[in-house]
């Protein structure tokens, strides 16, 4: 009596092109899955350069040993690729400022510089057009401060505009 047996050759190939066959049909759904995933990738919104800030509308936020970093408040907003968008104005000590817009997100804890402003109340481009991590020390500090502190929650945005200005204004009262 015989308990076990080897399939024949044939059967064995038999089995081997259904299970091809098989695998086969399955290619054009995955294929079709990665194209759809392909669509959804982010894609940056436009840019629209804000006016320049006005001393009134600045917020200050965060203060190194050698600057002090403000936010014009009229300048954020929220882009429609779910980017911060909003002017930083950097003053040193001898009163020298530094305004730059910039954006940043807060599902991949990254920064971009769009501009610098100019004296005469331009912008000038930014030669650098990459999104760069932000850092926890030295000259992006305070991106991480915005980010941590008033623009993100976890790897989400913390709330529309009127609440991120809310934030800024609960932060100045705890001083």
């Amino acid at each position: 009596m015989k308990l076990f047996s080897l399939p024949s050759a044939s059967a064995t190939g038999l089995l081997c092109a259904g299970l091809l066959l098989g695998l086969g049909a399955l290619l054009p759904a995955q294929a079709s899955d990665t194209e759809d995933e392909t669509s959804k990738e982010w894609q940056e919104a436009p840019l629209q350069l804000p006016a320049t800030p006005k001393p009134d509308n600045l917020i200050e936020f965060y203060r190194s040993a050698s600057q002090l970093f403000a936010i014009d408040g009229s300048s954020i907003s929220i882009a429609a690729d779910n980017s911060i968008r909003y002017t930083l104005v950097a003053t040193s000590g001898t009163g020298v400022k530094n305004i730059s817009y910039e954006a940043i997100r807060c599902d991949s804890y990254i920064r971009k510089l769009y501009a610098f402003g100019r004296p005469d109340g331009s912008w000038s481009p930014s030669r650098r057009n990459e999104w760069d991590r932000i850092s926890t020390n030295g000259t992006n500090l305070p991106q991480h401060v915005l980010y941590t502190d008033f623009f993100c929650e976890g790897n989400t945005i913390a709330g529309k505009v009127p609440l991120l200005l809310r934030r800024f204004e609960a932060a100045r009262l705890r001083r």
